[in-house]
């Protein structure tokens, strides 16, 4: 007997490799929004770790950093709402 349904995809695992480890010239900074906005999602929240593949002492630094950035207004705690 075949199975006529047709077999689910999986998609294409991300890649799990930390951005910070791996480009020793990239530096985190709370002063540098353009590079913190990456790690934000569209309504102002901090990406996980299993998202983002930093690793976990990057993914703490990469927090504070936004938090700080947050605090001295460079960063939106929220996006609001229309």
């Amino acid at each position: 007997m075949s199975n006529n349904r047709p077999q689910k995809r999986r998609p294409f695992p991300r890649s799990k490799v930390c951005r910070f480890c791996a480009d020793s010239g990239l530096r985190m900074d709370y002063k540098d929004p353009g590079l913190l906005r990456i790690f934000i999602t569209e309504r102002g929240k901090i990406v996980p770790r299993r998202i983002s593949g930093n690793c976990a002492k990057h993914q703490r630094q990469l927090t504070t950093a936004i938090k700080r950035a947050r605090n001295i207004a460079l960063l939106p705690f929220t996006v609001p709402r229309r």
